[in-house]
């Protein structure tokens, strides 16, 4: 009895022992499941900022094919471009005839250069190195919206030249000026906003308030930049319709009517590139479902085909002959009578008599009988008509 009680004792023993192990032994494995959810392994793309955007973007996300090799033909035509221009603007430097607008063409066709280069590294990275991927589709996006900025103020500044070469005493008057330097300084506003937005669309998720707010801005920023693009046209037009007090105080060779098709084809086609990229902005779709507009066909013929083409047209045109000012231009009647090779400023530059003699010297006819009676009392003379009907002045005792 003893034996088996002590035998029943020992298994009863071992069948408590048991149990307790067996409870024991979980413990460990919930420990380490826990251990395993705390720390979770990093996705492939990474979880941090910057983030790929979620919304489908103009051109969408470059591929080996077709975009390097496409991209690389565009950027052999702008070195070609900036060549070009480049030459010219050299020549024009040995001779002393400063035209700055040639080499600001070269620095956006280089630009240009840098923003298709980005796009190719975009496409080798896209599927290797997601991170980079993102890296570098930010770089492209910026060079890409920011270079066009140099052509618009090209343009702009044309259109201020016609503008006061049809209408001498309001394009040179105080408020006209400042109205034109203002447009010039908001270029530069204008291209911080996109850069800041651009920078900081990357590095905030979906659904957050500041990027509610970026795209605010953003969208402000394509609306501003397609009407100015545009604002050449009809800056010109008014110009040449509105009726005229004094003649044309030309500058640069060839007709008028060669540089307004000029200023009035190439504003048209960055206007177009500018206004199809506001238009897009407006209309979000996811990554996964782009749109007709989002393709690579429209990226690229929106933005770089039509740029080439005015780039091309400045170059093959002669715009640095065409809308050449002399150097110190300041006041009504430079343009023409700095051409004649009297100096630029003189004591009695901002007179009127300036802009008659200038012009009427550049078109080949006389003055007439008002003019000279405005240059009289000007300059304190007294006027007589001879037999021939011609003018003659005698210095008044105030002289």
């Amino acid at each position: 009895m003893s034996s088996s009680s002590s035998s029943a004792t020992l298994f009863g023993s071992t069948s408590v022992v048991a149990p307790t192990t067996s409870t024991s032994s979980p413990p460990p494995q919930q420990q380490t499941t826990t251990t395993t959810t705390t720390h979770p392994t990093p996705s492939p793309g990474g979880g941090g900022p910057p983030y790929a955007p979620k919304t489908a973007q103009l051109g969408g996300i470059p591929s080996p094919v077709p975009d390097i090799p496409i991209s690389l033909i565009l950027a052999l035509l702008f070195v070609a471009g900036a060549a070009a221009n480049m030459t010219v603007f050299r020549r024009n430097r040995r001779r002393s005839y400063k035209f700055l607008f040639s080499a600001l063409v070269v620095v956006f066709c280089m630009a240009r250069v840098v923003a298709l280069g980005l796009r190719c590294a975009w496409a080798a990275a896209a599927a290797a190195h997601p991170r980079d991927d993102v890296r570098v589709a930010m770089a492209a996006q910026i060079f890409t919206a920011a270079g066009v900025l140099v052509l618009f103020v090209t343009n702009l500044v044309f259109a201020q030249r016609v503008v006061r070469a049809y209408h001498p005493f309001f394009g040179w008057s105080r408020g006209v000026t400042w109205l034109f330097r203002g447009l010039f300084g908001s270029a530069v506003v204008v291209l911080v906003m996109v850069v800041a937005v651009t920078v900081q669309g990357f590095f905030v998720k979906e659904g957050d308030r500041t990027r509610a707010v970026d795209r605010r801005v953003q969208l402000f920023c394509v609306v501003y930049l397609a009407v100015y693009a545009f604002l050449p046209v009809p800056l010109v037009t008014l110009a040449a319709v509105v009726p005229r007090r004094t003649r044309i105080d030309k500058f640069g060779e060839g007709h008028f009517r060669t540089k307004f098709a000029l200023l009035t084809v190439t504003a048209s086609l960055l206007a177009l590139g500018a206004t199809f990229r506001a238009v897009a902005g407006f209309y979000t779709r996811p990554v996964g479902d782009p749109a007709w507009f989002h393709g690579k066909a429209c990226y690229y013929c929106f933005n770089f085909v039509v740029e080439l083409v005015v780039v091309y047209t400045y170059a093959l045109s002669r715009f640095d002959k065409r809308f050449h000012i002399p150097d110190g231009s300041s006041a009504p009647g430079h343009y023409s009578f700095c051409e004649e090779g009297e100096p630029a400023k003189t004591p009695n530059s901002r007179r009127a008599p300036s802009v008659v003699r200038a012009t009427s010297s550049t078109y080949g006819e006389g003055p007439s009988e008002s003019s000279l009676q405005l240059e009289a009392e000007e300059r304190g003379w007294t006027t007589s008509a001879n037999e021939g009907g011609e003018q003659s002045k005698s210095a008044s005792p105030n002289d």
